[in-house]
């Protein structure tokens, strides 16, 4: 029988990932011979010869699919595809989301619904993991991964009992020195950032200006970027993606804490322990084990469960051990929690708690994570700003329950960035929102907060490259001389007849604070006349929280005192607005 398996995964920030290697080492433990594959990285032609697919995509932005699944969701999407051609399939999936959003799972339940109409055999019913679980993704993911495997086990039977939990695997890959330090022996490789992909830019920084009073709490970022590359180019509403990268300063410290300096310098090659294992594909063939650190994984990021599942082989105190343990299983998640999440303890902290420890390095690439890349919407329009990019980003820095601070693994990096610095292998990505069909169609912009990023490439395209003159900007921060990002850019589109502004700084009244929800109630007939009439199309943009709810709800409002709406009209015709794209939003958690 073949005992062949195949994990395919698509994520965003690294979740998906992680839950579908953690299926693979449990599929290990049952003598599966098995592959974890991202599935715009695999060979689609070959799915028609998989017998066992166990497919694992996490959601992105308004239930959009992540962007390493795009590709391989358009090839099932395909019209040509015989309804039967997956027949042989036995397959499972498995979504990843957070309830709180409307479209939640939506990328796995399209999938789930797709492999079924082309002949897939479900084995399991679809696994549906929610955020909002006390337990987290675990809540739903440990029960269905048991039953998961008393489905395979039945169809794929074996006679070998599965590898006790507490031993350890053989590693994924096998990391070996080459001789001699990096200066004296060899030329340096290709840096990482001229190993592009396609789709991939190296940007210069041209500028990194702080955009806020210096006395306000949040350090603010606008950054101009450059790229001189004939192919680069973005729409309005795009995304950038971007991988940070560690300090050396910092990485150096962490490896005196581990005892590692001694390795810094010297070069490292990876060689996978089987064709299972792959390295990923923009990573250089050799390079130094400092490298490694800085471009590569993600020690100063809060670590996940299968981090402490890791750690526990490598630990000498029987005590620490047991901990570990505890925390890597599902009932030890609430102390988990307590003891990482709640402070944002980072890998390094953890590992400084859990000495003394034998960390092989043949084991370094299963235990620490790999840097995931982030996303920022852009803050330009490429037909005012050729060859440039603009972003406006907020420095992530605050203290813990603990006092301690913590900043941000990206913001960290974007603070150091300087004139001349090479941001590496940006990759431009579709946003969820887009500009109104045409420029004589309203554009109602909404942007709180550091969501005026997209509301600024809308309206610098509208206004200046297309002349549009009827725009709306409701925007909304604390303080008007603090942190209102943009205002001679604003103030002057206003002079000029092509923008109406409305603001609302919710601190800078003593007796109520003022959001842009409240502004949007107090500008009611200016709002009604142009979607009604007009057929304005809104976009917003800013943080998930209580905001887009809030949003929606003053809109609802409108409808219903301007248009004469009662509450169960006014909520058909802001779902119908949302149904055709008249109504748009992108907000983050």
């Amino acid at each position: 029988m073949d005992y062949s398996l195949l994990i395919l995964y698509g994520s965003e920030t690294g979740c998906a990932q992680d839950v579908a290697e953690n299926l693979a080492r449990q599929a290990r433990r049952r003598h599966f011979k098995t592959r974890v594959i991202a599935m715009d990285d695999y060979d689609k032609s070959q799915l028609v010869e998989e017998k066992l697919v166990i497919f694992v995509c996490s959601t992105t932005g308004q239930g959009m699919e992540p962007a390493n699944m795009k590709k391989f969701w358009r090839f099932l999407l395909r019209k040509n595809l015989p309804h039967d051609i997956l027949s042989d399939l036995d397959c499972a999936v498995l979504g990843l989301g957070d309830s709180s959003y409307r479209k939640y799972n939506y990328p796995s339940k399209k999938l789930y619904k797709r492999l079924l109409q082309l002949g897939a055999n479900m084995i399991v019913e679809r696994g549906d993991c929610d955020d909002q679980h006390y337990l987290g993704l675990d809540g739903a993911f440990v029960p269905w991964a048991k039953h998961l495997w008393d489905v395979v086990l039945e169809k794929y039977p074996t006679s070998k009992p599965p590898i006790p939990d507490d031993v350890l695997l053989p590693p994924s890959f096998k990391m070996e020195f080459i001789d001699g330090d990096a200066k004296a022996n060899q030329p340096p490789p290709p840096p990482p950032q001229t190993r592009l992909s396609s789709g991939e830019f190296d940007l210069i920084v041209q500028s990194n200006e702080r955009i806020t009073a210096a006395d306000h709490f949040q350090d603010v970022r606008h950054v101009k970027l450059t790229c001189s590359d004939p192919d680069f180019k973005y729409e309005p509403g795009d995304i950038a993606v971007i991988t940070p990268q560690n300090l050396a300063r910092e990485v150096d410290v962490f490896f005196e804490q581990l005892g590692w300096s001694e390795y810094a310098d010297r070069w490292i090659k990876f060689t996978p322990h089987g064709e299972s294992h792959r390295l990923p594909a923009h990573w250089p063939p050799t390079m130094t084990f400092r490298d490694l650190f800085v471009h590569h994984l993600d020690v100063f990021g809060v670590p996940r469960r299968s981090f402490f599942e890791m750690l526990a082989y490598f630990t000498a105190d029987e005590n620490h051990t047991e901990r570990l343990r505890e925390f890597a299983s599902p009932e030890g998640q609430e102390d988990m929690w307590a003891y990482c999440a709640r402070p944002r303890r980072h890998i390094g902290e953890v590992l400084f708690d859990f000495k003394p420890f034998d960390i092989p390095f043949d084991y370094v690439l299963d235990l620490f994570p790999q840097m995931q890349p982030r996303s920022f919407s852009i803050a330009s329009s490429l037909s005012v700003h050729p060859q440039t990019m603009e972003l406006c980003v907020a420095v992530v820095k605050y203290k813990t329950k603990m006092l301690k601070v913590r900043r941000g693994v990206f913001t960290k990096w974007l603070s150091a960035w300087k004139a001349g610095d090479v941001v590496p292998r940006v990759r431009i990505a579709k946003g969820t929102m887009a500009l109104p069909p045409s420029p004589d169609t309203p554009l109602i912009a909404i942007g709180p907060g550091t969501g005026i990023a997209p509301m600024r490439s809308f309206l610098e395209e509208r206004i200046v490259a297309q002349g549009a003159a009827q725009n709306v900007l409701i925007f909304g921060c604390r303080y008007h001389d603090k942190d209102f990002y943009f205002r001679d850019q604003w103030q002057e589109y206003s002079k000029s007849g092509q923008l109406v502004l409305i603001t609302a700084f919710s601190r800078d009244q003593a007796d109520k604070k003022v959001y842009v929800q409240d502004k949007i109630r107090q500008h009611s007939r200016l709002l009604w006349d142009l979607i009604e009439n007009q057929q304005a199309k809104i976009v917003l943009s800013g943080s998930l929280d209580k905001m887009p709810a809030d949003v929606a709800y003053a809109f609802k409002q409108v409808f219903m005192k301007e248009g004469g709406l009662d509450a169960e009209q006014a909520e058909a015709y802001f779902m119908d607005m949302a149904k055709s794209g008249q109504y748009q939003e992108e907000c983050w958690n």
